[in-house]
């Protein structure tokens, strides 16, 4: 189907999955793999989080989402916490294996909370042209980060308090 590929909710949706498959490679991998697969898969974690915090969120900030939005912003902080502790660890360690295990748990947590609460609201509120539209944006944000190198790499930077709601609201009038 060509037609709705960047819909913003039928994109992180489908990203939601792929980071659930890297994060279920990083736990089955050897040694060996689990270093590369890791920093894939915090790559993967951090651009989404990131265009989610920067775009999708401030533009579907509506009464009927915040407390949604609010808890989410939560739980992106509680990911960058554990991403940035685990960037800083040896993936051999048994250590690194009990937070990725948290990690993993969470992130599909936060998956499912988006999936079941979120998107329906999502679209109910906002047509298929805006979702289109902060689709395109996020996807580009996506594309720019991953360009300038390792985005994992920043959210070590992030850790202190969680993003606010309306971090760049205007952003969500640009066009990608």
């Amino acid at each position: 189907m060509i037609e709705r590929q960047t819909d913003a909710v039928r994109m992180l949706t489908a990203q939601h999955r792929e980071m659930e498959e890297l994060l279920k490679q990083v736990k089955e991998s050897d040694d060996t793999n689990r270093q590369s697969l890791f920093a894939k898969a915090a790559d993967k974690l951090t651009v989404h989080i990131k265009s989610e915090e920067e775009i999708f969120y401030p533009a579907v900030n509506a009464a009927r989402t915040e407390d949604d939005l609010l808890e989410a912003l939560e739980e992106h902080l509680s990911l960058k916490r554990l991403l940035a502790d685990l960037l800083e660890m040896d993936p051999g360690e048994k250590e690194f294996e009990a937070k990725f295990k948290v990690l993993k748990e969470q992130t599909e947590h936060h998956h499912e909370e988006e999936e079941e609460k979120l998107f329906p609201a999502v679209l109910r509120m906002i047509d298929g042209d805006k979702r289109e539209e902060l689709g395109r944006e996020m996807l580009a944000l996506q594309q720019e980060m991953t360009a300038q190198g390792e985005p994992r790499e920043g959210v070590t930077d992030e850790t202190a308090a969680a993003a606010p709601l309306n971090a760049t609201q205007e952003q969500s009038g640009k066009q990608a």
